[in-house]
């Protein structure tokens, strides 16, 4: 096990190589009891990176990013806000799979901050590769990952944050976090103000 997956990240990266070196990561010790690696999806030269958390159960088994409902209430928003599915690389702060086993069931459990840390070399990579022209953290994983660890989502969601990350940042509610509200009418109501947080992104990018 190393300290972080600084030394794995290949010389002259590309997507492909990125990915290649990711599937055999033990930077940190979440990749036992996981299916594979999830690596980020989308153009190489992507107008937009959005950054969530972590892959969660459906993502660790078909391998893939937002596959689950958290992924149908993000490519809700995104539709909402005109943000063409093409133009985005979706991508997770950490790329297995945290969680504790309740029986059959497979519950998230959040990513500590060596997690992150052994994890972080990966998303910059993909986001010196991409250089995106906007850059949007889904929750406070990514966004205080990097952004900042004084961060904070619920005081600043919606606005844009300078960052030498990407022209345009902005950082808004992880999806998850509309599949948790407690009636329809709430979710509603959460499901509008996150597009709402995308558009302003989509906006900025004329």
């Amino acid at each position: 096990m190393t300290e972080t997956a600084a030394v794995l990240v290949p010389e002259a990266p590309t997507l492909p190589k990125l990915r290649e070196a990711a599937a055999v990561c033990k930077a940190c010790p979440l990749w036992e009891g996981t299916t594979q690696t999830v690596f980020g999806e989308g153009p190489a030269k992507a107008r937009v990176i959005i950054v969530g958390e972590q892959p969660g159960d459906r993502e660790d088994r078909e391998g893939h990013p937002f596959v689950g409902p958290a992924g149908r209430e993000l490519a809700r928003g995104m539709e909402a806000a005109g943000l063409a599915r093409d133009e985005v690389y979706i991508t997770n702060t950490v790329k297995h799979f945290k969680y504790k086993a309740r029986g059959k069931r497979r519950i998230h459990q959040k990513p500590d901050a060596a997690e992150i840390r052994a994890c972080l070399p990966w998303l910059q990579a993909e986001l010196e590769v991409v250089r995106p022209q906007a850059l949007v953290c889904l929750g406070a994983t990514a966004a205080q990952a990097l952004l900042g660890r004084s961060f904070r989502v619920t005081r600043e969601r919606g606005t844009l944050v300078e960052s030498e990350l990407a022209p345009i940042v902005s950082a808004t509610i992880h999806p998850s976090a509309i599949l948790r509200a407690p009636d329809e009418r709430e979710r509603q109501a959460e499901r509008e103000a996150f597009a709402q947080d995308l558009r302003v992104v989509v906006e900025a990018m004329g």
